[in-house]
């Protein structure tokens, strides 16, 4: 490192000045902090996650700790108060960090602790979403999509401030963190930013296939245990010739999830030992998930989607049908009524948040 010119001393021409606070403004900061922090956490006995690059673990013996880092914002997590304590010694010794105590708000999400787990929620988020778009007073609708209309890139006038449409596109992105019931809306809204229309932010301002195109929209959640761990709502890259070939791809995108899960689960030292169990209700492509044979309406599709096949052989997948009418996945995908809405996002472990104590903001 050298001084830039006109700030060299003359009297000691080597030195280079000492930053206190190098981590905003220059490019190549946040991965120079990211390699001091790990470098350090790796002195002290945390592993890289390979699943995560974000997490770091730690197990010796019986104790166990999770550390999570987001640029400066870290959660730390141990199996027992001493062993987080003793971490949090070891981490002010090295950086300038204050322990803001048990876990409240991180990164817009605020956290509030209940008797059978953690309750997220992005309620200041989202009011400060409708704040922007200049609906604060508006009235809600049951449903975030209408059930049969669907968006078209050349139906409608050009919308005349792309910059406003994207921007809050983006913050309802954000949003599906804690609300995945909105997901498929979302997804909608977004596949027309490059060619915005007046049409598409009334869609947007009502939280909400693709005629252009004619492709498929595969969506997925996936559970572990009755917990909501994962979930998707996009549109698959190419077209399906056949309701079959849609399904199986979006059997293969939540195979492809499900083991990334694994083998977190697998690095938190949590191994899962029981087969996945993978809902469709295709029954085509549940017998195309087990048949090895390749037939006359599948040779086209690509190799890689039949990766999945080996997982149902070797008995770690196992895919099972499901009557439509409780198939979750569907609220990733269409616009539905507000009965099967409901019942849907229920099931999505979408909550009211708890109710507040007195004085308490």
């Amino acid at each position: 490192m050298h001084q830039p010119l006109g700030f060299r001393d003359k009297n000691y021409p080597d030195h280079a000045c000492l930053l206190k606070k190098s981590l905003y403004g220059l490019k190549q900061a946040p991965r120079a902090w990211y390699q001091r922090f790990s470098d350090f956490v790796g002195s002290i006995g945390f592993c890289h996650c390979k699943s995560d690059h974000s997490l770091f673990i730690y197990r010796n013996g019986s104790d166990i700790a999770y550390t999570l880092l987001y640029v400066d914002d870290i959660i730390l997590t141990a199996s027992s108060d001493r062993l987080r304590k003793n971490i949090m010694a070891l981490l002010s010794s090295e950086f300038a960090m204050k322990d803001l105590g048990l876990l409240s708000y991180y990164l817009g999400i605020a956290v509030t602790h209940i008797s059978d787990g953690l309750f997220l929620s992005q309620k200041q988020y989202a009011a400060s979403i409708t704040a922007r778009a200049g609906m604060s007073n508006c009235s809600s609708c049951p449903t975030p999509v209408d059930t049969k209309s669907k968006l078209s890139g050349s139906a409608a006038a050009p919308y005349d401030d792309p910059t406003k449409f994207r921007s809050l596109a983006g913050a309802l992105q954000y949003l599906t963190f804690t609300r995945p019931d909105i997901s498929y809306a979302v997804q909608q809204i977004c596949l027309h930013m490059h060619a915005l229309t007046t049409e598409q932010m009334s869609a947007l301002k009502h939280w909400g296939g693709c005629p252009d195109t004619r492709r498929s929209t595969s969506g997925y959640c996936v559970f572990l245990d009755d917990n909501l761990n994962s979930w998707s709502s996009k549109r698959q890259p190419t077209l399906s010739r056949t309701s079959v070939e849609a399904e199986y791809r979006g059997v293969a995108n939540v195979v492809s999830e499900s083991c990334w899960i694994r083998n977190l689960l697998l690095e938190l030292h949590y191994p899962i030992d029981k087969a996945t169990l993978i809902c469709c209700d295709n029954v085509s492509a549940i017998y195309l998930s087990g048949n090895p044979v390749q037939h006359q309406r599948t040779k086209h599709i690509e190799m890689d989607i039949h990766f999945f096949r080996e997982k149902v052989a070797r008995g770690e997948v196992r895919v099972l049908h499901v009557p439509s009418r409780y198939y979750i996945a569907d609220i990733f995908t269409k616009g539905l009524p507000r009965v099967l809405f409901n019942d849907f996002k229920d099931s999505l472990s979408i909550r009211r948040p708890p109710a507040s104590t007195a004085g308490e903001c």
